[in-house]
């Protein structure tokens, strides 16, 4: 586990790696806007947008090669960004420079990246984290209390779903071998790392899924609908699709316990006390940010915090776990049938 901090009295200076949508509507806006932070230099491999973007946040520095990007002078940590295939080689190299890391999901495309990334990062005595913002979500961080304590009793089942009205807009998301997956990647990962961090997955016993995936051999799943069965009964069900026709889109996420359950998106929490159903929703003021840009904003602080050295520092081996039960749920739809453990 790595020993030291960034040990700097002044900012903490960013490299950001990749600056597509997520980049330039969560990472850019939240650290341009952070006390003891500085947005050193930023990269991608389009020359217009690196030099435009950094022109709109008032970067000095900018380049189009990751190379370029770890030779700049006073970096300490680099947010990455780029497409899901890069993440393993980029955290690798940022490490190897010396670097700390902040990636997004995901770490790797499968078990042994992650497991890659995990024995390099201790061997350089350096930091990564995994931007699983979601964990860092206000009312997540709630009903995580009320789990912890008991509150709804011993929770029997998990119920969460994503549907989105459009798919992804840049075409390599739609190649396996570099997006690694689809739908299920993207938007049922972040609520399988989220339900196994709020109740502690006990030992898997079954896993099946069923995706629906386009034409060709390298196509990915447009949609997918995966059931995990733990040892004592307890079931985590995720359904995801990123081509639903609808109105809007949807995301649900509900926990169910022998004495109550809960939802997020918004927090509702229901316990049963003297054999009624009572509503015991903690209120709270309104957020100025929308539920993203907050999760983006602690999780970043976070971060920063634990560089400085003023929190904990935890490795993600949890993410080892995460993504061996990933790999499972894709080779049960791969071969159409269960997997029993």
């Amino acid at each position: 586990m790595p020993s030291v901090s960034t040990g700097k009295t002044g900012p903490i200076r960013f490299g950001v790696l990749g600056l597509g949508a997520i980049a330039q509507t969560a990472h850019l806006p939240v650290l341009s806007k952070m006390r003891g932070v500085q947005i050193g230099a930023l990269c991608d491999n389009e020359l217009s947008k690196a030099r435009g973007i950094a022109q709109r946040f008032g970067v000095r520095d900018w380049c189009t090669d990751i190379e370029e990007l770890l030779e700049i002078d006073g970096l300490d940590a680099v947010v990455i960004c780029s497409p899901n295939h890069a993440h393993e080689v980029h955290v690798l190299s940022a490490l190897k420079a010396g670097l700390h890391v902040l990636c997004e999901r995901p770490l790797a495309l499968n078990t042994r990246g992650v497991e890659r990334i995990v024995a390099a990062a201790e061997k350089a005595d350096r930091f990564v984290m995994v931007a699983n913002n979601h964990r860092f979500r206000h009312d997540a961080q709630t009903l995580d209390a009320f789990l912890r304590g008991g509150e709804l009793g011993k929770v029997s089942a998990v119920r969460v779903g994503s549907y989105r009205r459009r798919g992804p807009s840049a075409p390599w998301r739609l190649r396996r071998q570099e997006a690694g997956g689809g739908a299920f990647l993207e938007l049922g990962l972040p609520l399988l790392d989220l339900a196994g961090w709020l109740t502690d997955f006990p030992r898997i016993v079954r896993v099946s899924a069923t995706m629906e995936r386009g034409k060709g051999a390298s196509a990915v799943e447009d949609s997918a609908l995966v059931m995990i069965e733990c040892h004592g009964g307890f079931t985590v069900t995720i359904d995801v699709r990123w081509n639903y026709v609808g109105e809007e889109d949807r995301w649900w996420f509900e926990v169910i316990g022998t004495q109550g359950s809960a939802r997020l998106s918004p927090l509702r929490i229901t316990k049963e006390l003297h054999g009624d159903a009572v509503d015991v929703s903690p209120s709270g003021a309104a957020q100025r940010d929308t539920v993203t840009i907050q999760s983006y904003r602690s999780e970043l602080a976070h971060f920063v915090a634990v560089l400085r050295g003023e929190t904990t520092y935890e490795q993600p081996k949890d993410q080892v776990r995460v993504y061996k039960l990933l790999d499972l749920i894709y080779k049960a739809a791969d071969e159409a049938k269960e997997i029993r453990l």
